[in-house]
């Protein structure tokens, strides 16, 4: 029984880890800082305490042999026409949830946890699930982070190599006179289910969805070996200084 929930309000993390990964292949179970990807989500999400169940969605015999040996569930395989390069990690969770309703298992809410996030912790997931549990009207709420530079400063690279601002007016503009941008830290995403299944023809983004702001030094997408890189040497250097401050 998760640690913020009673009988009647059950909580499931999906996990949703398809086989094929074209920039990185096998990403989701190649060794990281000596452990499957996959592997720190898992682990987080069952020390959380806060889940009835951690389940993973997977095409892939191998993604399934790992995902239960490090804890996770996987009650079924996903099938293959969820597991296209087409196919967003959404439409793998929904089938997987009405997979488990259809079985007659009901959660009030459910969290998304990408397997590329090793970077995760638990105190994020429980505040994710406070205030979701805290709204009269919110159906989710996920991980963002700061951009580390104004959006309304940027540029673009056009076809004849120049340089071209997106928003050309924001020239002149100090960056302390815009407005903080923030992004998809693509960590975690809890949802109200029944709130979701009342409103899915009106999902509003920004009067729905409530956002859960992690450092950026937490957060880190991994989409590119560079990117790869990147995150380990952020998870080891982390990792450091927590044992320097457990060490005193």
């Amino acid at each position: 029984m998760s640690e913020l929930s009673d009988q009647s309000d059950r909580c499931i993390a999906i996990i949703p880890a398809r086989g094929g990964s074209k920039r990185i292949p096998r990403k989701n179970i190649k060794t990281f800082a000596g452990k499957p990807l996959i592997s720190y989500p898992i682990t987080e999400a069952l020390n959380s305490g806060l889940f009835d169940r951690v389940i993973v969605s997977t095409d892939d015999p191998e993604i399934e042999k790992i995902a239960k040996a490090y804890g996770a569930e996987v009650p079924i395989m996903r099938p293959s026409t969820l597991a296209d390069d087409h196919t967003g990690s959404g439409e793998a969770v929904n089938h997987m949830m009405e997979w488990l309703e259809s079985q007659g298992e009901d959660y009030s809410y459910y969290c998304t946890l990408y397997a590329t996030a090793p970077l995760l912790q638990a105190k994020y997931l429980r505040r994710g699930l406070k205030l979701l549990k805290e709204s009269d009207d919110a159906i989710s709420a996920i991980s963002v982070t700061s951009m580390p530079f104004p959006v309304h400063r940027t540029f673009e690279i056009t076809t004849e190599n120049r340089l071209k601002m997106f928003w050309p007016e924001h020239f002149s503009t100090r960056s302390q006179d815009l407005p903080e941008a923030y992004q998809d830290a693509g960590q975690f995403y809890w949802v109200d289910r029944q709130r979701e299944m009342e409103n899915r023809d009106h999902y509003g983004f920004s009067q729905h969805i409530i956002p859960v702001v992690l450092p950026r030094y937490r957060v880190q997408d991994i989409d590119t070996p560079e990117d790869w890189k990147t995150a380990e040497l952020m998870y080891k250097a982390l990792q450091m200084a927590d044992d320097e401050k457990q060490n005193g």
